[in-house]
């Protein structure tokens, strides 16, 4: 029999949740947080004692801030799809490594927004309407079931690992800060797909594939220009 107590604790916990969430929506839109691993860019080959690598030129700088404008805004995104998939999760273990894989995207976020601070750059002003877009998406992919909510996952790293390897070859090839960070990136992404399709993901249908897609190309293309 479920007591009025056990009802009050529930509540309370759905509740404390929700406020933790906002919290951290509000922290990673606004707020700079500190990374748990080491900057990327900082360990970057910078050239050698008799070729240097050269300074980015003015143009160079737009397009490598358009680039990780870009990133920056994915990250945004990514944190929000894992928050909102790790509150929906059915399995406590799958909330868990949802919530370290965060951590690791937290990192990225935060690496991005470093990155366009040292090209003189801000964020996309849309950050907000990406993240509370994608924490919908988030917990309608939880609500789903923990099978598809691991295959939404999949599907999602594996685009961004395409997005991330066409960015590597549109950054200047002396913009070695930049690449470096985005090469990590780009492992780190392929061993959250690899982990969810190890636990069980389910295959998207076509036509949410293409949805997906569509709805990234659309946040890609305003990102990198507002």
């Amino acid at each position: 029999m479920i007591t009025s107590m056990d009802n009050n604790f529930r509540q309370t916990s759905i509740a404390d949740r929700f406020i933790g969430g906002l919290d951290r929506a509000l922290n990673n839109i606004f707020c700079t947080q500190k990374s748990s691993r080491t900057y990327p860019a900082d360990l970057a080959v910078s050239g050698t004692d008799t070729q240097p690598i050269p300074e980015l030129t003015a143009t160079q700088k737009k397009q490598a801030a358009s680039l990780m404008r870009v990133n920056h805004a994915g990250e945004m995104a990514a944190q929000a799809l894992y928050q909102g998939q790790s509150l929906t999760a059915r399995d406590p273990s799958l909330a868990d490594k949802l919530k370290h894989a965060s951590l690791e995207e937290a990192d990225h976020l935060n690496w991005c927004r470093n990155r366009l601070h040292e090209l003189g750059e801000k964020p996309s002003l849309l950050d907000p309407l990406w993240y509370a877009g994608s924490f919908t998406i988030g917990v309608a992919a939880g609500i789903a079931g923990d099978r598809w909510n691991l295959g939404f996952l999949a599907e999602t790293e594996h685009q961004v690992v395409r997005h991330l390897q066409d960015h590597l070859s549109r950054l200047p090839e002396n913009d070695v800060r930049s690449r470096a960070i985005v090469e990590q990136m780009q492992i780190d992404e392929q061993g959250h797909a690899d982990l969810a399709e190890y636990l069980g993901a389910a295959e998207l249908p076509k036509p949410v594939k293409d949805m997906m897609q569509l709805t990234s190309k659309v946040m890609t293309t305003l990102a990198e220009k507002i």
